[in-house]
């Protein structure tokens, strides 16, 4: 085997470890849970929604009847929830505590009840 064949069979061995250990990874991140909500007239389901401090989850919206809103204040995030259309929203609460949610787009007269809270342990 001259120098070159030698040079050749490492760098193919070496770039064959680098892409086993990507694979490997990948395997074992962890999934995001996802947490499915409808917001309907003048409620969330769940109204109550519990995470980890540092787990990423992704929250699910639908809406059956007309536009709603979500707004999180304590984490900046917020949404709109169209009809007909799942709004998909990536939360990683980097705090502990209870955090209140709300409607931020107007749904009709119950739209002032419309709340509920993220409890991150």
């Amino acid at each position: 085997m001259n120098i070159d064949t030698k040079r050749r069979t490492l760098v193919n061995a070496a770039g064959a470890l680098a892409l086993s250990s990507v694979a490997i990874l990948a395997l074992s991140k962890p999934k995001e849970r996802v947490i499915k909500i409808i917001a309907k007239k003048f409620e969330y389901v769940p109204s109550e929604i519990r995470v980890k401090q540092g787990e990423t989850v992704m929250l699910q919206f639908t809406a059956p009847e007309v536009p709603m809103g979500f707004s999180l204040p304590d984490f900046a995030v917020r949404a709109d929830i169209m009809p007909g259309k799942v709004t998909t929203l990536r939360l990683t609460p980097d705090k502990t505590g209870s955090f209140a949610f709300l409607c931020d787009v107007f749904c009709g007269t119950g739209h002032e009840d419309m709340n509920g809270i993220l409890i991150v342990s």
